[in-house]
């Protein structure tokens, strides 16, 4: 514990100071004083959530975005106003990235196989998609990384679309390059890596993991199971990076098809995956997998 002011000549000249219960959950919270400057402050200024109002949501709405859970409903069951759910997501979101970094080096080196795969959402309309590139440890079943970038519209889509908003900015080749410049130091040197018949992938493997595998199988014909993600075959070789598609898609109301739940900013979707990711690895995964509830 040292002085917040940053121009105090002896920041660690503290001394305790009395304390005060925090109206918010009732907690008591010790104040220290600077014997230096005379600055007064608590336990609480160090805090991440300094100065909110509703801390005690945080836990609970982490939970609820990540289970089928809309911001509105969220607000309505949590019994606070929408804006304070949508001012609370990117704080979560930036919490949850960081401890996502955290357990990310703490599988480091252990993850010989991988698969990859791109989820298709959308931005609003259908006319503006947009990629979710996923990969998946494929023995444990961790999230290793979550990209959104957008995507121009194609099929029988891409003409209505360049006729209605014009041309869209292919953005896919940097979520690649983020994903890879991410799970690069997690993985194996060795490591190899599955996934479909996407035109892109080779390049990236080949500069950010050159001495990895890459072994490509065709797509197969979707059910109706998994909202479309999981295959109509025997045996799926891509199977585990289908599945995390699924429960992305059971799991995030944005992501369900057919859904009003929309996106409308790239941005927060990021956010809401990043949430997930960490809810999916720390708490989902250690209920069925004795590696990560043991460690």
């Amino acid at each position: 514990m040292t002085c917040p002011n940053t121009s105090c000549a002896f920041p660690q000249n503290i001394v305790r100071d009395g304390f005060f219960r925090r109206k918010e959950d009732s907690k008591i919270i010790q104040r220290f004083r600077c014997k230096t400057c005379r600055q007064r402050f608590s336990a609480a200024t160090f805090s991440e959530a300094y100065r909110q109002k509703r801390r005690r949501i945080n836990s609970t709405l982490m939970k609820l975005l990540s289970s089928n859970v809309s911001q509105r409903r969220a607000a309505i069951i949590l019994g606070v106003h929408r804006r304070t759910v949508e001012r609370r997501v990117p704080f979560l979101a930036q919490k949850c990235r960081r401890l996502n970094e955290r357990f990310l080096r703490r599988v480091s080196g252990s993850v010989h196989n991988i698969q990859i795969d791109d989820l298709i959402t959308k931005e609003n309309s259908k006319l503006k998609p947009l990629a979710v590139t996923i990969a998946v440890d494929e023995h444990r079943r961790i999230i290793l990384g979550l990209e959104v970038s957008q995507i121009p519209a194609f099929g029988l889509l891409a003409h209505i679309a360049i006729k209605k908003y014009g041309t869209r900015k292919d953005e896919h080749g940097q979520g690649l390059t983020r994903l890879f410049q991410k799970i690069a130091p997690v993985l194996a040197r060795e490591v190899l890596i599955k996934s479909d018949e996407h035109k892109r992938y080779p390049f990236y493997i080949a500069k950010y993991l050159p001495r990895a595998r890459h072994e490509t199988y065709p797509s197969e014909r979707a059910c109706v199971a998994g909202q479309g993600e999981l295959k109509k075959v025997r045996y799926d070789p891509l199977f585990i990076v289908n599945h995390t598609c699924a429960t992305l898609r059971a799991n995030i109301n944005r992501l369900i098809r057919k859904t009003w739940c929309t996106t409308k900013n790239p941005k927060r979707l990021q956010n809401h995956l990043d949430i997930f990711m960490y809810y999916y690895n720390s708490v989902l995964l250690p209920q069925v997998t004795p590696f990560l509830s043991g460690s």
